[in-house]
């Protein structure tokens, strides 16, 4: 099948004349009917060293120019920036809006996975490193393109020997190695609809989102790699799927040495797999700019996770355009972001926008301080590291170890640092910034979610890095049309806090839940009063220079380090044990992960708390939801704060973890529940709870 023609246009982002490492005059799409040129200041970043006082009196005209071209003619803007990758058939639309629905690129025919891989290896770039896999027991491989487009039609065959087709889901619950990367590459390339579930989650959240997908199949290891431990995986793939009978084959890759119980007729090994390829068709499939690449499960305030379609024009253009455009990924980058594949910026920044770049990406499984505090800038050097992307509990977790692990190694090749995650705070940002990186290079947070496919709101770097004010998340990027409202949906001033919304699609944006289409409108374009906008649910400041301020969800998320977790999962894993009647938890805050859980628990009646029970119960939140869900605290109590309604109160537990006034509570249906909640807590900081020893200690 014939390959759509290499994009070679003058001033194009693919375009890398002027744009290598040390280069300061950089060259921007010509967006403005014109080429844009700006420096990229590498000291700038040291004029604004703390706190919101800082003040810049307007945005740098390249990056005024930048926004204004998006906002007064969006679909030139975003058609413009299309052109800057490969397409099979181009797009007869640039964008169809009939609220809240869109969609982008229509009639364009592409394939995300192509674009990573194949396109690079036709363009003669094929010995190009595109990944390097490395674990924390030390193991590392090297792929090139022309390498990782073999492995990613070998396994686009075993797909097709496997029956899977164009439109099938399948499921990965694997760690971020070489083989889930390729399987990820491969499946998309024949049409394949990826599921990728974190392989910390427990049984019951791997099961419910692969039932809501609908998987024919499942691919996962046998163990993983934590902190020098192998955790096996294939018990909780056979528990998960007990709720999810659409899967027919389980393909395990094996790594341990301890044998693994296998299911005849449905589980076959990755060697096996491999060897279905046989006599198989290796080419990749055309797609429409609509159709699915993958889908990922979003965090709610319901039990029942969203899962977010992301497609194969909007989305693709758009990561790699804010590739550029924030991050200042360039072919010549070794780039290096320490998410998970199971998370949005593993999809993102990991795999597919540093290969639709054609630069080296290297994925990384293990913890960043393991097997030794200095881990993180051991890879930063051995891989001569030009862009890390991470997060702000990785940095407070780094913090912890003070500036010497950063003074063993040499890190004179990295160029730029970036957070994104939940907001990294001022004192963080300081350390990480002055002390560890010694004020060399700028350290830049930002904003996005699942939901939005990548960055929204940051600092771009790619077009001109603006100044920093440490705890922001930066300002509104290209095509982005945001404002605070308030509950009623009118706009605040600025410096006031509201809800932060934005009011027309891009291209990034989920256009729709899987299977879900009524909830989608429901959750995300009808939650404000009178205006049709896109509800992000988080609280959020704009000040008078035009940077956000996020101040924490508006409901109920709790983000314990990289990772978010509905309160309703968590009290729906407390009701798995046989004693529950009622659980109900809230974020508390914690130095290193950001967030842990306190969890409130009413038992039922004729079950007594014991240090033993709060072992049981810790030991189900974990079997159900894996060790992310980190308890701080268990508090036994006789009721919990409910309204009228009988809904849970959650802000108010959160009021008295916190030590704070509950504020209205008029709707409570009965007020001596926050007394109970209150004086449990107090209890268990005293060490005299109900049957219960120390405070959990996560």
């Amino acid at each position: 099948m014939k390959g759509p023609p290499v994009a070679a246009r003058a001033g194009a982002c693919g375009d890398q004349k002027g744009y290598g490492r040390g280069a300061g005059e950089k060259h921007f799409p010509s967006v403005f009917g014109r080429s844009a040129r700006w420096l990229t200041s590498r000291s700038q970043h040291r004029k604004l060293s703390a706190g919101r006082e800082a003040h810049v009196v307007k945005l740098d005209a390249s990056v005024a120019d930048w926004k204004r071209a998006a906002t007064d003619d969006p679909e030139r803007f975003w058609g413009e920036a299309a052109e800057a990758l490969p397409w099979f058939k181009k797009w007869e639309r640039v964008l169809d809006w009939q609220k809240p629905t869109f969609r982008w690129y229509l009639g364009g025919r592409s394939n995300l996975a192509y674009n990573c891989v194949d396109h690079h290896v036709k363009a003669g770039n094929g010995e190009r490193v595109a990944l390097i896999t490395e674990n924390e027991r030390g193991e590392r491989q090297t792929f090139t393109y022309a390498r990782l487009l073999e492995e990613a039609e070998r396994v686009s065959a075993a797909l097709r020997g496997l029956g899977i087709d164009k439109g099938d889901r399948i499921a990965i619950y694997m760690p971020t190695s070489a083989e889930a990367i390729i399987l990820m590459l491969g499946a998309i390339r024949i049409g394949a609809v990826i599921l990728v579930v974190f392989a910390g989650f427990g049984a019951g959240a791997l099961g419910e989102r692969v039932r809501l997908a609908g998987a024919r199949a499942l691919f996962a290891t046998d163990i993983v790699y934590r902190k020098g431990k192998d955790v096996p995986l294939k018990g909780i793939v056979d528990d998960a799927l007990r709720v999810a009978p659409t899967v027919e084959k389980v393909i395990v890759l094996r790594r341990g040495k301890d044998a693994v119980a296998m299911t005849p007729g449905r589980d076959i090994t990755w060697q096996q797999f491999l060897d279905g390829a046989k006599g198989q068709d290796t080419s990749h499939v055309e797609l429409e700019s609509n159709e699915p690449a993958y889908i990922l499960a979003t965090s709610g305030t319901t039990a029942k996770p969203k899962l977010a379609v992301h497609t194969h024009g909007g989305y693709q253009v758009y990561v790699y355009s804010m590739a550029k455009w924030m991050f200042g990924l360039r072919e010549t980058d070794v780039w290096w972001s320490t998410s998970d594949i199971g998370w949005v910026v593993g999809h993102s920044y990991i795999v597919f926008a540093p290969l639709l770049v054609g630069c080296t990406t290297i994925a990384y499984e293990g913890a960043i301080d393991h097997p030794n505090p200095d881990a993180f800038y051991a890879i930063v050097e051995r891989n001569k590291v030009t862009g890390v992307f991470t997060s702000p509990t990785a940095v407070r977790l780094l913090m912890r170890y003070g500036n010497e692990p950063a003074r063993k190694h040499d890190l004179a090749s990295l160029e730029r640092v970036f957070c994104a995650g939940e907001v990294l705070n001022a004192p963080a940002w300081q350390w990480f910034q002055k002390e560890a990186l010694q004020d060399r290079i700028p350290v830049i947070d930002h904003y996005w979610q699942t939901e939005t496919g990548g960055p929204v709101v940051g600092n771009p770097y790619g077009v001109k890095q603006l100044p920093i004010k440490p705890g922001s998340g930066g300002v509104p990027l290209a095509g982005i049309e945001a404002a605070v409202v308030d509950q009623d949906g009118r706009e605040v001033g600025p410096g006031e806090k509201g809800i932060f919304v934005i009011k027309r699609p891009f291209p990034g944006l989920t256009a729709r839940l899987w299977a879900e289409p009524e909830r989608y409108a429901r959750d995300y374009w009808e939650k404000v009063p009178g205006k049709t906008v896109y509800f992000t649910g988080d609280a959020a400041s704009i000040d008078e220079d035009g940077y956000v301020w996020f101040s924490g969800r508006a409901d109920e998320i709790i983000k314990i380090a990289d990772h978010r977790i509905g309160t309703i999962e968590v009290e729906t894993a407390f009701l798995r044990h046989a004693a529950v009647a009622e659980a109900g938890v809230t974020g508390r805050p914690d130095e290193l992960r950001g967030q842990v859980i306190s969890a409130f628990v009413v038992l039922k009646q004729g079950q007594t708390p014991s240090e033993s029970l709060k072992k049981e119960l810790l030991a189900t939140v974990r079997r159900e939801l894996g060790p992310v869900a980190v308890i701080g605290e268990l508090n036994f109590v006789d009721m919990l704060p409910k309204t009228r309604s009988g809904k849970i109160m959650r802000r108010v537990l959160k009021a008295v973890i916190l030590d704070k006034d509950p504020g209205d509570i008029s709707t409570i249906e009965d007020e001596g529940s926050v007394d109970e909640a209150r004086e449990a807590w107090r209890d268990l900081q005293r060490g005299v709870a109900k049957g219960v020893g120390d405070p959990v200690k996560p």
